[in-house]
């Protein structure tokens, strides 16, 4: 090895750097779709060979290149797109470094054609070992296609990097897929060995809202109606900054990160600031072993954000990283909060046949139930058709665990409207028509329908008009619990109630320190446990959310967390995976044998909660069964 310093060549000066921006081909595709769409194109051919390793050609209908520039536009470092500093700190366009194409011309075989609406023909070079031909004259329409051939052919060790054709397409599929969802307005098409995988066209620009229909079919087309079924709509705009996609329901979470797309400004990128909100916002709703799935594109002032952080373009910098990633993670966190009442509706373009036992969204039953209203002001409960009426009863009211009233069916009878009297619940819950009645009374206001029947202790099966609404009722009463001791939480103010008989338990001397130096924590969460000797604790009062059966459990998982964590810490960085366990605590169990009153004043209350659609795990708290599903299972009409 010399010890001289020199100059090294330009061709291997842009063999170097062709090993960062071009590390296979789908970087290559990637660089030359976003030089086209620089160039304004509004209709982008791709043909794949080999996975692109044979051939890789892209044609484009944008402005084109002038005779004069076609080689200038092969040399490195050379671009249209900026020409000073300031241009770099608030550039707007996809591509600006001008290394992309020095580096492919460096490494593989390639050929320039290009064509601007004012000539006459087009124009043609070629590129081999970083030798530029001269300018000749080519059958080009207007618009630009490059083509490379043999990638790394003359980097022999380079190419033995690359890995099989199935493996190499796959990931230029996935570039594709990346740009054609971030510009639905453009028309891509995508050819592997001569078969056509992708041809994504453009509605016509007729309506207003054309680029919205566009791009809800792009997404449809690209994840598959599944997505678009289980996705709701973000949007949101503040200051300077807009937040707008889909966001897929826990329901649709994967187990990789193969659907999570993310734009800033048009341009996709994995930012750790972005994905840290991203993955808050799920926290509550999604299983740890599960990864969400989105499309979502983040608007801001080029000036506020640095895109010249990597030779790829694939990370970028915030000016005001803490701003973004609150306005992020609260946006999110507010689409995906919806209770199931207001459930956000998915949008009509890229809904398909929902699969049998496939999720319904309840926003999309709302708009098909009859309206059934009222208490009369006589105390009686009667529907507006039918003359169905329960006597309601002198027994004085009084709240049961479910926060409904009781006192209606003490009578001990229903009264229907033919005359007809059936034994009540014998319980001091309210009376509430009988599911087995004709005229069962569906609501705007219950989309969940009305409680059927229990099925083996673990699912209530309910009824509206759409169909079979089946619901666990632990997972749907454990976010309900959860949610209360959150809110509860936040308002410092979580509710107590002293216990009777205390609860006493053995524990050892570590529990008792514990106990005894982390008062306040304690009396935070509503619990006043005491020592009562070196090796035995008493619960005086409890939460009133919780059960005092499941007191010494919740108990031991308070201790475990404050001897781990400290107080300070489990009331902040570890809170709500606290109160997610005590609301496990605290949820109805398997085999409890529910009332029919009980198990509406459930449905009623997941209908007024956030998130009740998946339990503090991300687990789906009820699925929906459609009348015509149930027809075709049992053959109707057929």
């Amino acid at each position: 090895m010399s010890s001289y310093i020199r100059v090294l060549p330009e061709l291997l000066i842009n063999q170097i750097a062709a090993g960062e921006v071009i590390e296979r081909p789908a970087a290559a595709l990637k660089e030359l779709l976003e030089n086209s769409l620089d160039a304004g194109a509004t209709d982008i051919t791709v043909q794949l060979d080999n996975g692109g390793i044979k051939l890789l050609r892209i044609r484009d209908n944008g402005h084109g290149i002038v005779r004069d520039e076609l080689a200038l536009a092969l040399m490195r470092h050379a671009t249209s797109k900026i020409a000073s500093l300031d241009d770099l700190q608030s550039v707007e366009s996809m591509g600006f470094r001008g290394e992309a194409l020095a580096s492919m011309a460096a490494v593989a075989q390639l050929t320039l054609s290009s064509r601007t609406e004012q000539d006459t023909h087009g124009w043609m070079v070629e590129a081999i070992n970083g030798h530029i031909s001269d300018p000749a004259p080519a059958n080009q329409p207007p618009g630009t296609t490059i083509e490379l051939r043999e990638l790394y052919f003359n980097t022999p060790a380079r190419r033995k990097f690359l890995k099989s054709e199935a493996t190499e397409f796959a990931h230029c599929e996935e570039a594709f897929k990346r740009i054609a969802l971030s510009r639905p307005d453009v028309g891509f098409s995508l050819q592997h060995n001569g078969r056509t995988v992708w041809q994504l066209a453009t509605p016509p620009r007729l309506l207003d809202t054309w680029l919205q229909d566009a791009a809800l079919k792009r997404v449809a087309a690209l994840l598959g109606a599944e997505f678009g079924n289980a996705a709701v709509p973000v949007s949101r705009s503040a200051a300077n900054l807009t937040l707008h996609g889909l966001a897929a329901l826990p329901a649709y979470s994967r187990g990789s990160r193969d659907a999570q797309y993310f734009f800033v400004n048009g341009r996709f990128v994995r930012d750790k600031v972005a994905s840290h909100a991203l993955r808050q916002a799920y926290q509550d709703i999604l299983h740890h072993q599960r990864h969400p799935a989105f499309v979502l594109f983040l608007e801001l002032p080029a000036e506020q954000v640095d895109v010249n952080v990597h030779p790829a373009k694939s990370e970028v910098r915030f000016r005001e990283g803490q701003g973004i990633h609150q306005f992020i993670f609260h946006t999110l966190q507010q689409a995906l909060a919806a209770p199931a009442l207001s459930g956000a509706e998915t949008p009509a373009t890229i809904k398909a046949p929902i699969p049998t036992q496939q999720r319904i969204p309840l926003a999309a039953l709302n708009a098909t139930y009859q309206v059934w209203e009222a208490q009369t002001g006589s105390g009686k409960w009667q529907s507006q058709d039918s003359g169905f009426r329960i006597q309601d009863s002198a027994t004085p009211r009084t709240n049961n665990e479910w926060g409904v009233e009781s006192g209606e069916a003490a009578s001990g009878e229903w009264k229907v409207g033919s005359g007809q009297t059936a034994p009540a619940e014998s319980s001091s819950l309210p009376a509430i028509q009988s599911p087995t009645t004709s005229h069962y009374p569906l609501s705007t206001d219950h989309p969940l329908g009305f409680a059927l029947a229990q099925l083996s202790g673990v699912y209530i099966l309910a009824q509206n008009e759409r169909g079979l609404i089946v619901v666990d009722m632990h997972a749907a009463h454990e976010r309900i619990v959860y949610e209360k001791l959150k809110a509860s939480m936040d308002h410092e103010a979580i509710a107590t109630q002293p216990l009777l008989i205390p609860v006493c338990f053995q524990t050892d001397a570590h529990d008792v320190a514990t106990v005894e130096a982390e008062q306040d924590a304690l009396h935070q969460l509503g619990f006043d446990i005491k020592p009562l000797s070196p090796t035995q604790l008493a619960i005086r009062a409890m939460p009133v959310l919780l059960k005092q059966a499941e007191a010494e459990a919740a108990a031991r998982d308070i201790l475990d967390e404050l001897r781990e964590y400290g107080g300070s810490r489990m009331l902040t960085e570890r809170r709500n995976e606290l109160l997610a366990s005590l609301a496990c605590h605290g949820a109805v169990r398997a085999n409890r044998i529910l009332s029919i009153p009980e198990m509406n004043a459930l449905l009623r209350e997941m209908e007024q909660t956030e998130r009740s659609g998946q339990c503090n795990h991300g687990r789906p708290t009820w699925f929906a069964l459609s009348l015509n599903e149930l027809d075709k299972m049992f053959m109707r009409g057929q």
